[in-house]
């Protein structure tokens, strides 16, 4: 269950409630069938069903087909005014192990980079980090192939098929180790975009530090060029305190609100709008089945963001309670400005 609060003036350009109550519930189930010890058949269903009291509701409408989905493998059950249940596959994969690495075949997730809020490096299935109902990456349909060189080198070659064919995109990923730092290659075309970039993990003292970040080329324009990329650290101050910050610098992003392109962002084209931000999260264990996350996520070029606090409660060893609050701030067409403030409870139970 979800309440969420508008800016009253938003709510009056879109003739939308300015208070609006949703319930967002999943099932999803995870199967996996062995052909003995080196194939297997993964599958990943979920069910959703979104009630809601207002029909436009920010970053939370359930299944659909994304820009990396070949086959549109999701269905509305009931599609209604106030209420959506649908169902549809999120991975559905073949995988064959070999003895020098594996090929995976189907919708799978492809996770590239080491950041932990923003993956530039990750062009299959980045998460908008502002949308907290997003608990899965989306699935990429795709043939993936992963080489395994030595013990900590390998390389991944992913094809990722589009109705027109020549819109396909392809990338690889060459991965090695440097004394205690793992360190990345990527590149290919994506979205009719020449890509390369790079990528790196690894301890500063006693603490982790990871960046990423890449170039992108118009393959019809050369002169039509940005830059992505994050830096961050994290430390385990002690047993109970974690802390981290990361950096991202968008390039493909505007300075100017009035040069926002919201439409890309809500097709899930992009993440965010605008070119700098900053991410700063604790999270403190208060007892042993207690723990709290505060966060904050700020656009440094118009000053918007919103902060973030999640309490989570272990009442057994697979059922989970959590209660979180989102609120935003920002002036009018910021990009923090759109998203509504938040009061969430989240509840999980694995079997």
């Amino acid at each position: 269950p979800i309440y969420q609060h508008a800016d009253e003036y938003f709510a009056q350009l879109l003739n939308l409630d300015q208070d609006i109550f949703v319930n967002l519930t999943r099932l999803r189930l995870r199967p996996a069938v062995y052909f003995g010890d080196y194939s297997r058949l993964n599958i990943e269903y979920e069910m959703s069903g979104l009630y809601f009291t207002s029909g436009n509701i920010f970053l939370l409408e359930p299944g659909g087909k994304t820009n990396r989905q070949l086959v549109d493998l999701s269905w509305n059950l009931i599609d209604s005014d106030n209420y959506i249940l649908n169902h549809y596959f999120d991975r559905l994969y073949f995988r064959q192990d070999f003895d020098w690495g594996n090929i995976v075949l189907g919708r799978q997730r492809i996770s590239w980079g080491t950041g932990r809020v923003w993956n530039p490096t990750d062009l299959f299935n980045p998460i908008n980090p502002a949308n907290f109902s997003k608990i899965e990456k989306d699935g990429a349909d795709a043939i993936s192939i992963m080489y395994n060189i030595a013990q900590f080198t390998d390389l991944n070659v992913v094809y990722n098929p589009q109705e027109v064919i020549g819109n396909s995109n392809f990338g690889f990923r060459f991965r090695t180790n440097f004394a205690e730092y793992d360190a990345a290659i990527v590149g290919g075309i994506f979205d009719n975009r020449y890509i390369v970039g790079l990528d790196f993990a690894g301890n500063l003292f006693e603490a982790g530090v990871r960046g990423e970040g890449i170039y992108s080329i118009d393959e019809d324009n050369t002169e039509d060029t940005f830059v992505k990329f994050i830096l961050g650290a994290d430390y385990q101050f002690n047993p109970d305190l974690y802390a981290m910050v990361e950096y991202h610098f968008n390039g493909e992003g505007k300075t100017e609100k009035f040069q926002y392109e919201l439409d890309r962002l809500i097709k899930g084209e992009i993440l965010n709008l605008s070119k700098n931000y900053l991410y700063l999260m604790a999270s403190y264990q208060i007892t042993p089945l207690l723990t709290g996350t505060v966060m904050s996520m700020s656009n440094l070029n118009d000053k918007s963001g919103f902060a973030g606090l999640f309490g989570n409660y272990s009442l057994t060893e697979n059922f989970y309670l959590g209660l979180g609050f989102q609120l935003s701030y920002g002036e009018t067409f910021t990009e923090y400005w759109y998203y509504p403030n938040s009061v969430y409870l989240q509840l999980e139970y694995y079997f």
